[in-house]
């Protein structure tokens, strides 16, 4: 639990999230009625519901800095009546990595709530739902240098640095860059370099051995009276700017360097997005793999986005709407796919991994640490022919589990399947052969030996049973149902 959700609760924290805070409100007050308020109180009172405060509160708050100090930084604004209201948001920000836990400030715009209107098309996002999926997603194996695409606040860019030499930031904003500047210096992260510019024009000829981006991805009609919100609108039509970053990453990764980033993808003409995405790799010779996590059909998709930028329902609302469908419409859009893509320069030779998959179900569990064991799981497994993995002894995950089904009075499962309790939460269906070859992988026999016991008690060639079973093992040994 964050210490913003102590203060008011599970319940005002998720309205908040939902673009209420008058829970949270009456939470502090009543808080402040029983005479439980502390200093978190007045600065999420401030900085996070966007109310006013009165000065000698923020000082008392503020002990150090001082209500001049904070009103030299640009945080707030003083009124003759000696309130003082917030200029940004400013929220703690905290979680915990291999290094242990960390406790962040992060600073951005004041959102919606606070404003009380739609935002500003230069609006300074903070750590949102975007935001906190790519650092979940983030791998942190040491390396030199990594790279920032559309850094915004700086927040990919600081996790980064938790596992980078060097980082570099880049975004097409100013503004933006002047809050990520703020908020390493805030957290007192010294190894982040930050340049101005679009996509790769900062780091032209530069190869970086990480690759993180949150780009500007969100499909917008490039129609008059559109809001074109940096933080979020790359200026392309319509998913040009996911295949222009894939393309970009191609020229900038080290040998081995890996890129992670968020995108969506449009469904056109009620064809399988995956048929011209795909195409999107062909010529970038990398590893691929892209999971797509959810698909809104364009009316959602529209009404998720004019919503996020602050807009209501109204008239303004539905002229908005109007043009998204319309220029959805002019490709034969039907809907949209968002998920996540890692891409992965070989050291040598021709790519070896090319998965495009659809994971909708819930996720558990660090995946950054996921994503890097199966790599490393694809490359093991790829590397051996099936005469050595038959030789290999591997267990069965301990988050693994198998389930049976039976019709009633049957006494033969009529369905078998493995369920993985972490990661992506796999489901992976077998035969009773797969079955029991799985349930045999506890480390002391190989796939072979396994394969040749179960041959003398079907009456079957050992052979015949590895050929059905190795392109199984081999899928769950990279998905993790199986380790080494």
């Amino acid at each position: 639990m964050s210490r913003l959700t102590e203060l008011w609760g599970e319940d005002a924290d998720a309205a908040l999230h939902r673009g209420h805070r008058v829970p949270a409100r009456r939470a502090l007050a009543r808080r402040r009625s029983a005479g439980e308020a502390t200093a978190g109180d007045t600065l999420a009172s401030l900085f996070v519901l966007g109310m006013p405060v009165a000065a000698d509160q923020l000082a008392a708050a503020l002990p150090t800095l001082g209500v001049d100090g904070a009103s030299a930084l640009g945080l707030v604004a003083v009124s003759p009546a000696d309130t003082v209201s917030p200029l940004v948001d400013l929220r703690p920000y905290s979680f915990v990595d291999a290094d242990g836990t960390v406790d962040w400030w992060i600073s951005s715009d004041l959102g919606e709530i606070s404003l009380g209107h739609a935002l500003a098309e230069n609006h300074v996002l903070g750590v949102g739902g975007a935001s906190l999926t790519l650092s979940g997603l983030m791998m942190h194996t040491p390396v030199t240098n990594v790279l920032d695409l559309g850094t915004g606040c700086g927040i990919q860019a600081m996790h980064a640095s938790r596992h980078a030499s060097r980082v570099v930031a880049t975004d097409i904003s100013e503004r933006a860059l002047n809050f990520a500047r703020f908020n390493a210096e805030l957290n007192g992260i010294s190894t982040i370099e930050f340049r101005l510019g679009s996509l790769f024009e900062p780091v032209a000829g530069e190869l970086f051995d990480h690759i993180v981006s949150n780009p500007p991805f969100v499909i917008t009609p490039r129609a008059e009276g559109v809001p074109a919100y940096e933080y979020r609108d790359g200026g392309r039509v319509g998913d040009a700017l996911v295949a222009e970053v894939i393309a970009g990453a191609a020229l900038h990764l080290s040998p081995g360097g890996i890129a992670q980033l968020l995108g969506n993808w449009e469904y056109r003409d009620n064809t399988d997005a995956f048929e011209r995405v795909g195409a999107w790799f062909d010529t970038t010779d990398l590893d691929v793999w892209l999971v797509e996590r959810e698909v809104q059909d364009a009316a959602l998709y529209s009404e998720t986005w004019i919503r996020d930028g602050g807009t209501r329902p109204g008239e303004e609302f539905d002229t908005l709407t109007e043009a998204w469908l319309n220029d959805f419409e002019s490709r034969q859009v039907t809907s949209v796919g968002f998920g996540y893509l890692t891409l992965r320069k070989p050291r040598a030779g021709a790519p070896t991994l090319r998965r495009l998959e659809r994971l909708g179900g819930p996720v558990s569990g660090a995946l950054g640490e996921h994503f890097a064991e199966t790599l490393a799981a694809h490359d093991w497994q790829h590397a051996l022919s099936d005469a050595s993995l038959a030789r290999t002894m591997l267990t069965v995950a301990t988050d693994v589990t198998e389930e049976r089904h039976y019709w009633p009075g049957d006494e033969d499962p009529a369905a078998l399947t493995l369920r993985q309790g972490g990661a992506f939460a796999r489901v992976y269906p077998m035969g009773t052969v797969l079955a029991a070859v799985v349930g045999a992988c506890d480390g002391e026999l190989s796939i072979a030996a396994i394969c040749g016991a179960l041959a003398q008690l079907l009456d079957l060639k050992e052979s015949d049973l590895l050929d059905e079973v190795l392109p199984s093992i081999r899928e769950l040994t990279v998905t993790g149902f199986l380790e080494m």
